[in-house]
C-alpha cells in the first residue's frame, strides 16, 4: 500500500530520519523528519497555476506545535490549540526566510509549507528538525525551488566577529551532510519537475518599454536623498509609465512585476559603479544619530533613538514576580522575567493601515532584538525585577530592530538595569553582481528590498551578541561574510559612542515611580504562617500597606513598592509573623482580651502573651479593667514562658510613656514594701 523511501544518517550523534511516502500521500511534497524521538511532518503544496494579478511570490510558512506530541492536554477551556504562540510564529518565520529566495525568480504559484510537530522528546527542539524536513519535502515536491537550504541565526555572549564568522562556517560545513542526504533522498524519489517559469515575449516588450519611457525618469528620483521626496517621484513615474503602458495593450501585474526588474537594476548599477547610495552616502558611512533619555516623566525608564529616518521609542517598565510571564511550551511551563516587545504602527512610514495584534515581522523583530539584549542582562538575584521593554516604531526606513537594539539599551540603562555593558546594532546589506560585490554599512529600507543579503548584527565593545542573516542568493563567500562581518564592527562601534552621549551605563538606582525590592530571607517552615490559611494572611498583608509580596518555596520573601512606608510595614509585619519572642525584650502591642486573672496581648505578629493582673501596674490592681482594656496599645516586656509554653509578659516594668525598661525602679519600690 505504502511505497516508503527513507534516508538515515548520525548526526551531531543522533539518528536524522528523513521518511516519504507513508503519510500525506496527496501533498506535493511530505518528509517525516525525526531527529531523536522528535518528529516533524513538513509538507509542500503548490497550486499548478499561477495567481493572477500579483507581481510577487504568494507563500505561506505554518508552523504548528500540537501539545499531544508532549503527551499534554492543552489548557484553557476549550481544550485544543488556538492561535499560534510565539515559538510557533518565529519557528514559521525562520523556516520562511532562507527558502523564499530560492524559488525561481518570476514563480507566482500560491505555496503552502506546513509543518506539524508529532513527537517531541524534550531533548530535541523541533525548529531545525522542520527546516530540515520542509528544505527536503520542497526538493522532493517538483517546483522550482533552487534548494536545499542553510539558515544562519544566533544569540551569542560578545564573541569576537572571527570566532562568529567560525561559528558560521563551521554550521555550514557540518551541515552538508544533511543536504547531501536530501539530495539522495530527491534522486530515489522526487516527482517530476516543473517547468521553470521563463521571461516571455511579453514580459520582454514591457522590460524594453519601461527603460525607453520611465528609465531616466527613475534614475532622477533616485538621486533625491530624502525619502518621503523619492518615493512621490518614483511613483509618479510608475503612474504615467502603467497608464502608458496599459493603454497599449499591456497587463499591469507583468508592468508592476519589470518595474521593480528596472528600480533594482539601476540602484544596484549605481551602487556598484560609484559607491555611492541612494541618500548619498558612501558604503561604510551611518547616518547621523540622535540618543535621548528620560524623555517620559512617569515611566521608569525611557530612550529615543533617532538614526536617520529610523525612530524608536523605547520604555522599560520594572515589576515584580507576579508580573512575569508564565509560558506554556510543550517542554513544560516556564516563566520570563525579561520580555522585550515591538511594535510597527502604520504612522511610522507614512501610511494610514489597519491597527490590530502583533503579526509575524514584529514579533520576529523582537525577538531578534531581546536576544540581542539578553546576554548584558544582570542574572535575576542580583536584580530582581520582572523587566518589560516596549519599542515603538516612531519612525522607519531601514533597519527599525537594530534602532530598538540600541534604544532598548539606553532606556535599560535609565531605567537603572545595571547591564554589563551597552549594546548596539546595525543592519548591513550586499549588492552583488558576478564578481562585483559591495558592502553597505546601516542600509534603508530600499537597500533591504533591492539587495542580495540583509545581515543584521548586534554587540558591545568587546563582541556580538546577535547575528541573523537573510540571504537571498547562493554566491556568498566567506571572504564576503568576513568584510561584512568587519565592517559591522566598525559600525557598531560608531553607533555606541554616539549613543554614549547620551548614557554611558545604568543609572545608580531605579527611578522614584519604580518600585523598590527588598529581598528577606524566612525559615521555611514559617512559610505557611505567612501565607496563612487559604491565603488571607498575605492577602491582608498586601491591602493593608499596598505593597506587593513573592514568596519563594525556599523562604526568600521580596515585598515591593514605590513607597518605601509600604514596604517597611510590609516588612516589619512579616518578620513580626516569623519572629521568636525574646526574653527581656519590650514590644509594643495590643490588648486583644481580658480576663478577670489578667490581659492578652498581641505583642508579635499573631503571637499574643498574658499579662498577669499583678503585672499590669507597679502598684496593687483590683481589676483588670482599671488599667486596660480590648484595643488599647501598650509596651509588654517578656518575661519568659509557664510550663506550657505560653507567653508571660509584664506592664509595669516598661514606662509605657516611653517604653524604658523600668525593672530596677519597680524592684527598687518593691523592696520597702516587702521590709515594712
Amino acid at each position: 500500500m505504502f511505497n516508503v523511501f527513507k534516508k538515515e544518517l548520525m548526526w551531531g550523534g543522533r539518528r536524522l530520519v528523513l521518511e516519504t511516502g507513508r503519510m500525506a500521500r496527496q501533498a506535493d511534497g511530505a518528509v517525516l523528519a525525526t531527529y531523536g524521538d522528535t518528529a516533524v511532518l513538513c509538507t509542500v503544496v503548490s497550486n499548478k497555476t499561477p495567481r493572477a494579478g500579483i507581481d510577487f511570490f504568494p507563500l505561506t510558512v505554518n508552523y504548528q506545535e500540537k501539545t499531544f506530541a508532549a503527551g499534554k492536554i492543552p489548557g484553557g477551556f476549550f481544550k485544543r490549540e488556538g492561535r499560534p504562540t510565539e515559538k510557533e510564529t518565529l519557528t514559521s518565520r525562520l523556516i520562511d526566510r532562507p527558502i523564499r529566495p530560492l524559488f525561481a525568480h518570476g514563480f507566482r504559484n500560491e505555496t503552502q509549507v506546513v509543518c506539524t510537530v508529532l513527537s517531541h522528546d524534550l531533548e530535541n527542539d523541533p525548529d531545525i528538525v522542520a527546516l530540515i524536513g520542509s528544505s527536503a519535502a520542497l526538493t522532493i515536491s517538483g517546483v522550482p525551488f533552487m534548494g536545499p537550504v542553510l539558515m544562519v541565526e544566533s544569540e551569542a555572549h560578545e564573541l569576537s566577529e572571527d570566532v562568529m564568522l567560525g561559528a558560521v562556517m563551521f554550521g555550514h560545513t557540518a551541515f552538508q551532510e544533511v543536504i547531501q542526504a536530501i539530495i539522495a533522498l530527491a534522486e530515489s524519489c522526487a516527482k517530476d519537475p516543473w517547468d521553470l517559469p521563463v521571461a516571455n515575449e511579453q514580459e520582454e516588450t514591457v522590460k524594453r518599454r519601461l527603460g525607453e519611457l520611465a528609465g531616466a525618469a527613475v534614475r532622477q528620483a533616485y538621486t533625491e536623498t530624502v525619502k518621503q521626496a523619492r518615493y512621490e517621484k518614483v511613483g509618479a513615474a510608475k503612474k504615467e509609465v502603467v497608464a502608458a503602458l496599459t493603454a497599449e495593450g499591456l497587463p499591469p501585474e507583468v508592468i508592476g512585476a519589470q518595474f521593480k526588474e528596472l528600480e533594482a537594476d539601476i540602484v544596484r548599477g549605481a551602487i556598484l559603479d560609484t559607491g555611492k547610495r541612494i541618500d548619498g552616502r558612501d558604503l561604510v558611512t551611518v547616518r547621523p544619530i540622535v540618543s535621548e533619555v528620560g524623555v517620559l516623566p512617569r515611566a521608569h525608564g525611557s530612550a529615543l533613538f533617532t538614526r536617520g529616518e529610523t525612530q524608536a521609542m523605547v520604555v522599560t517598565t520594572l515589576g515584580t514576580g507576579q508580573d512575569e510571564q508564565i509560558i506554556d511550551a510543550l517542554a513544560g511551563e516556564y516563566r520570563e522575567h525579561f520580555m522585550l516587545h515591538y511594535n510597527f504602527p502604520p504612522y511610522s512610514v507614512g501610511e494610514a493601515g489597519r491597527m490590530g495584534s502583533p503579526g509575524r515581522r514584529e514579533i520576529g523583530h523582537g525577538k531578534l532584538a531581546w536576544r540581542a539584549i539578553r546576554p548584558l542582562m544582570p542574572e535575576k538575584d542580583k536584580f530582581p525585577y520582572t523587566i518589560r521593554v516596549v519599542s515603538e516604531i516612531t519612525e522607519s526606513n531601514g533597519s527599525s530592530s537594530m534602532a530598538t537594539v540600541c534604544g532598548s539599551s539606553l532606556s535599560l540603562m535609565d531605567a537603572g538595569v545595571p547591564l554589563t555593558r551597552p549594546v548596539a546594532g546595525i543592519a548591513m546589506g550586499l549588492i552583488k553582481e558576478s564578481e562585483r560585490f559591495a558592502v553597505l554599512s546601516d542600509i534603508l529600507g530600499d537597500e533591504d528590498h533591492l539587495g542580495d543579503m540583509d545581515f543584521k548584527v548586534a554587540g558591545t565593545e568587546v563582541g556580538v551578541t546577535s547575528l541573523q542573516m537573510d540571504i537571498k542568493i547562493t554566491s556568498i563567500t566567506e571572504a564576503i561574510m568576513k568584510v561584512a562581518l568587519d565592517q559591522a564592527r566598525a559600525g557598531r562601534l560608531h553607533i555606541l559612542a554616539e549613543m554614549a552621549k547620551a548614557l554611558t551605563a545604568a543609572r545608580g538606582s531605579v527611578a522614584d515611580t519604580a518600585p523598590r525590592i527588598t529581598v528577606i530571607q524566612i525559615p521555611k517552615d514559617k512559610i505557611r504562617e505567612v501565607i496563612g490559611s487559604g491565603g488571607k494572611v498575605i492577602r491582608e498583608i498586601t491591602e493593608t500597606t499596598g505593597a506587593k509580596i513573592d514568596i519563594e518555596d525556599d523562604g526568600t520573601i521580596k515585598v515591593a513598592s514605590a513607597d518605601s512606608k509600604a514596604s517597611q510595614a510590609a516588612i516589619d509585619w512579616i518578620k513580626g509573623i516569623v519572629a521568636e519572642p525574646e526574653v527581656g525584650r519590650i514590644y509594643n502591642g495590643k490588648v486583644v482580651k481580658t480576663v478577670d486573672f489578667g490581659a492578652f496581648v498581641n505583642f508579635l505578629g499573631s503571637r499574643d502573651g498574658l499579662v498577669h493582673i499583678s503585672e499590669l501596674a507597679p502598684r496593687r490592681v483590683g481589676k483588670v479593667a482599671d488599667v486596660v482594656k480590648v484595643g488599647d496599645e501598650v509596651k509588654v516586656k517578656v518575661l519568659g514562658f509557664d510550663d506550657r509554653g505560653k507567653i508571660k509578659l509584664s506592664m509595669k516594668v516598661v514606662d509605657q510613656a516611653t517604653g524604658a525598661d523600668i525593672t530596677e525602679e519597680v524592684r527598687a519600690q518593691r523592696a520597702p514594701a516587702q521590709a515594712e
